[in-house]
């Protein structure tokens, strides 16, 4: 007898715990990007360095990830969730711990930089994102929405937390609080809870399942084969309008600090500000997700995306007013917090779950990329006309055409078996 598919009642019932899991693990691996405009002013202060420089680092992990993304979602395939995030949040909060080591070398602060793009390969949203999706189909938005709420979570914590610390125990200490302390509650959770449902009927990863049963299995599951992702527009427009935006909404986050600095908050002021930026991105996430398992997300996604051409101007030096800038942050950091689930969402309705870890992997390379070029790029801009104006202009314009691109999006498909030609 043909068994009916879960409702999402019973989905929660099942999963909830591997979608807490999940958020606290991509928490983890997001943090380092709010975290790096904190400290932004005690390294320059102690070492002298530019925005420039400072913001490279997150841009060398945006290039290691961009390359090594496609070949982590091919082996998250194969391997499975959990077989990848256990040693991988080990590295990770490792590599972190490591930065309490800088002593003022730009060679070091790169090999730095390095190993921890590396290590956080792992645990990429493509990680968590590939055991969620495929644990939900019926509440597949909404958790989805949840688990990629790890970025806006450490958007929330990370700003006043970070400053305290650094503030109160100095800048070493802090990598080694946030590191060992955010990273240890990941793994424990992870150790207990993280399994990928493609790879096994009820609980666990590839343990006790051979070769053929995990080709089988993914044989039966229903999407594109790799060529036929290739090939297909809705794709290939999801991934540039999230490779745009996210090139503009990582930078202004890497920068978000001295953005609300130069448009006149204190530095406390400033900390709170970007926490509510997080609080505003998970009731993002969370609206987004309920919407979009109701509502074709071409018209949720566009519209969220093009809200923050209304949002950034706010932000300019000398524009806004305290409210304003309020009101800025809040559009800024709802819409921030919506962007990479829609691209996860997105992904999966176009090219379902047969090759998601693949496919996604391209996706999760594409959003490095953007975290390679967006932070250098905004410092660079900084340090050549000294404020951060040109950034949130070009922010702007970026939000309607990448809002555009996902409005022209069709219909999802109706799967059915088909040959991999």
């Amino acid at each position: 007898m043909e068994q009916r598919p879960a409702s999402k009642r019973q989905e929660w019932k099942a999963n909830w715990r591997l979608v807490l899991t999940a958020a606290v693990g991509f928490s983890f691996m997001s943090f380092m990007t709010p975290a790096a405009g904190i400290f932004m002013g005690p390294l320059s202060k102690e070492f002298g360095w530019s925005r420039t420089l400072l913001s490279i680092g997150i841009s060398i992990a945006g290039i290691i990830g961009m390359l090594g993304s496609p070949l982590f979602g091919y082996l998250l395939d194969r391997l499975g969730a959990r077989r990848l995030a256990l040693p991988g949040l080990v590295l990770t909060m490792l590599a972190t711990a490591s930065f309490a080591l800088t002593n003022g070398s730009v060679t070091q602060w790169t090999i730095l930089w390095i190993l921890w793009g590396f290590a956080a390969l792992a645990i990429h949203s493509t990680t968590w994102s590939t055991a969620v999706a495929g644990a939900f189909q019926a509440g597949r938005g909404l958790a989805l929405g949840l688990t990629l709420s790890g970025t806006a979570l450490a958007q929330v914590i990370v700003p006043p937390l970070t400053n305290w610390l650094i503030m109160s125990q100095g800048w070493r200490a802090a990598y080694l609080y946030l590191a060992f302390g955010w990273g240890g509650v990941a793994l424990i959770l992870s150790s207990l809870f993280l399994f990928d449902a493609r790879l096994k009927g009820a609980r666990g990863d590839k343990e006790g399942i051979s070769e053929k049963s995990l080709s089988e299995l993914r044989a039966a599951m229903p999407g594109l084969s790799i060529r036929q992702a290739w090939r297909s527009s809705e794709l290939w427009r999801v991934t540039i309008a999230t490779f745009l935006i996210l090139t503009v909404t990582i930078a202004i986050l890497v920068h978000q600090f001295p953005i609300l600095l130069e448009a006149g908050a204190s530095r406390t002021k400033a900390a709170w500000l970007a926490s509510l930026a997080g609080l505003a991105g998970i009731a993002g996430k969370l609206i987004t997700g309920s919407l979009i398992d109701k509502y074709h997300a071409r018209w949720v996604g566009g519209i969220t995306l093009a809200s923050t051409a209304i949002a950034y101007p706010l932000l300019l030096e000398g524009v806004g007013s305290s409210t304003l800038i309020t009101i800025g942050i809040i559009i800024s950091g709802y819409a921030a917090g919506t962007k990479i689930q829609l691209c996860g969402y997105l992904t999966a309705r176009y090219a379902g779950m047969k090759n998601y870890g693949a496919v996604f992997g391209f996706m999760t390379s594409m959003i490095a990329l953007a975290s390679a070029i967006g932070p250098v790029a905004a410092g660079l801009s900084y340090d050549r006309f000294g404020s951060y104006t040109l950034l949130l202009v070009v922010g702007a314009i970026v939000s309607l055409i990448s809002g555009a691109l996902i409005f022209s999006l069709g219909a999802y498909p109706e799967w059915r078996d088909e040959p991999e030609y």
